[in-house]
């Protein structure tokens, strides 16, 4: 199931997040929140060049759009050209920043923008700060429309994935220690109540992840120093044990989306941890999803 685990570049992120695979650019990006920069590398030459912003960097989406990226700030969402680097504002603004941020985004099958929220812990030269608990929400944005509100009361959002017939939405609570499971409308990208699917693992707690064609949650343990692939039932299949102590996100890249390329944080490292913060890809024997894409 897994074969070599590689550091493919030592960034130093201090959290490292929004891991995203390009199959048309064979590029994988991904962010540093308190860096404020988005990342992308190069496969082929190993290349890594980097965007720079004004606010923590949280979230990224493919887009329909030849090489723009969908890009949450912390508290708003613009479109991001990454060969000019010309950036549009869409006019969606997190209600209560900088109160609250942005957290975890992803776009769905039908191509709507889903994110969470937060209480704000990366104050205005990234330094880290408290957590509140309970000021985060979900969204769905749809190009052209508002952002809608589809539940409260959050933790630190986290975890948007769709299983792979697209009837099953999951979403974490970092906090609670719990992701949930939902069931989706294919036809009008709505929700339905959310039930436990997987909670108290006593491994770190869970950050973002992916999922792959068999319908397992390949989910990220921050603090935990490893990935636990979770069954579509919400057991436990495996735990993959990663060399730094804070796992971020994930998602499954290369040429037959087999490769796992993995982001991590140096916040809070462990003293032994001297690639804390690297971007790592992970061999593996089973296969993702391509990207959803925001329709615009």
């Amino acid at each position: 199931m897994i074969g070599k685990i590689q550091c493919v570049a030592p960034t130093g992120d201090v959290c490292g997040e929004a891991a995203t695979w390009s199959a048309d650019e064979n590029r994988v990006y991904w962010v540093d929140i308190n860096r404020f920069l988005i990342h992308r590398m190069d496969v082929a030459s190993r290349a890594v060049n980097s965007h720079l912003f004004d606010e923590p960097v949280v979230a990224l989406s493919l887009t329909t759009g030849e090489g723009v990226l969908l890009v949450a700030l912390g508290s708003k969402l613009i479109l991001l050209d990454v060969e000019s680097d010309a950036r549009e504002d869409l006019d969606v603004q997190l209600p209560g920043a900088p109160s609250v941020r942005f957290n975890d985004g992803r776009a769905d099958p039908n191509g709507a923008f889903w994110i969470g929220s937060m209480g704000n812990n990366v104050g205005p030269n990234g330094e880290n700060l408290e957590v509140k608990d309970g000021l985060g929400k979900l969204f769905r944005y749809q190009a052209g429309g508002e952002l809608e509100e589809v539940e409260a009361g959050i933790g630190i959002a986290n975890t948007l994935c769709w299983s792979p017939d697209h009837s099953t939405f999951y979403f974490g609570d970092t906090l609670k220690n719990e992701i949930r499971a939902y069931t989706f409308d294919k036809t009008t990208s709505t929700i339905g109540a959310g039930t436990s699917h997987c909670a108290g693992i006593e491994r770190g707690l869970p950050d973002g992840s992916t999922i792959d064609v068999d319908g397992y949650l390949w989910n990220c343990r921050f603090g935990g120093s490893c990935i636990v692939r979770i069954a579509p039932d919400g057991t436990v299949d495996r735990v993959i044990e990663m060399p730094v102590k804070n796992i971020t996100t994930c998602c499954f890249g290369g040429p037959d989306l087999s490769l796992l390329y993995v982001t991590t944080a140096s916040v809070a490292k462990a003293a032994r941890d001297r690639l804390a913060g690297s971007l790592f890809a992970i061999e593996t024997q089973t296969r993702g999803l391509p990207e959803n894409r925001f329709k615009l």
